[in-house]
């Protein structure tokens, strides 16, 4: 995809119906629902404060922090709303929490995020999958993977968290358990493919093999390499290939930096920034031209799970950890026990 539209909706369209038929095959029943991650290109984060006061102190329960939410919640042109979810709340005596049900206030204030997929991407999606009778159910991606890669207490006091796919990348600034701001740019693995190409004359599926042999702790005059791809050899020169992928990740980096400088005064000018995703993935030395480039700490982040700790993983393994937990909300009996504050 590119510019919020996909380049190719036929060959989407055989790749999922190919995917559901091989899932519904090992599975042995008909999906009826389908969880869809919606990447930072689709999707927009609108944080907002809102304010709700009560008549006399009271008990605040879980009624008054839906009433909250609903307060807050508005249209985004050609957007549709996903879901929503808070940062912090206050309560009248500045108390800050995580959740203040059960708490004693006459108010309540909260700082949350509301989430929303481009109307683009949903109906083409909802499109798709109406031909197999399949009702999609849609997630934001970059909240699941951050919320899900990063531990809570890290995230109390602002975080940063950069996903790198490979056309596009997305940065966000969390707060407790919400986002604060997200900036998507099409810059990714793509790009530095892309460079590859043109300076070595490559086609593209040698340039795409040839990224993952690169090392950027390369010394200087370090000669000339053989890659072979397809059957052909080719003469790489080990210096230049190195300086080549650092201007593509540089790109990624001005990006970066441009954001950076909006989001100053968020006390964030020594936070590290945690990075995912396969666009830095099996480059050597990627991670630490990002963090001399930035001035900041930079840490690779993978789900912590045996054959699936590979950054490249973290959107697939958080997308089921999101909707094993929203599919676990929804049923019967934990909306029963929850009613009675269980």
């Amino acid at each position: 995809y590119m510019d919020g539209h996909f380049l190719n909706e036929k060959g989407l369209e055989d790749a999922i119906f190919r995917t559901v038929s091989e899932v519904e095959k090992v599975c042995g029943f008909r999906l009826r629902t389908l969880y869809v991650g919606v990447p930072g290109e689709f999707s927009k984060v609108v944080p907002k404060e809102c304010n709700m006061g009560f008549p006399k102190k009271k008990k605040i329960s879980p009624r008054e922090v839906e009433m909250l939410f609903r307060s807050g919640k508005e249209d985004v042109p050609d957007h549709r709303f996903m879901r929503a979810t808070s940062m912090i709340y206050v309560t009248a005596d500045n108390r800050r929490v995580v959740d203040p049900v059960g708490l004693s206030s006459s108010s309540l204030s909260g700082l949350l995020s509301y989430f929303y997929c481009s109307e683009y991407f949903a109906k083409t999606i909802e499109n798709i999958l109406s031909g197999m009778k399949i009702e999609p159910r849609f997630l934001p991606a970059p909240y699941a993977e951050s919320t899900y890669l990063i531990p809570a207490q890290k995230r109390d006091e602002y975080a940063l968290f950069l996903d790198t796919g490979y056309s596009s990348s997305t940065f966000l600034v969390l707060y407790g358990n919400g986002v604060l701001a997200q900036r998507n740019c099409f810059v990714g693995r793509a790009q530095v493919v892309a460079r590859l190409m043109e300076k070595f004359s490559l086609p593209y599926e040698a340039a795409a093999a040839l990224v993952s042999r690169a090392n950027l702790y390369t010394k200087r005059d370090a000669g000339t390499m053989e890659f072979t791809y397809g059957g052909y050899s080719y003469e790489i020169d080990i210096n230049e290939f190195a300086d080549t992928v650092k201007d593509g990740l540089d790109e990624l980096c001005e990006s970066l930096a441009g954001f950076l400088e909006e989001c100053t005064g968020r006390e964030l000018d020594y936070k590290p920034l945690y990075v995912t995703g396969e666009g830095l993935a099996g480059i050597r030395g990627a991670l630490e031209h990002l963090s001399k480039r930035l001035s900041r700490v930079c840490e690779q982040l993978a789900p912590d799970l045996p054959y699936y700790n590979k950054p490249e993983m973290s959107s697939f393994i958080s997308l089921v950890d999101l909707a094993y937990d929203d599919s676990r909300k929804s049923g019967a009996l934990y909306k029963f026990i929850n009613a009675f504050g269980g």
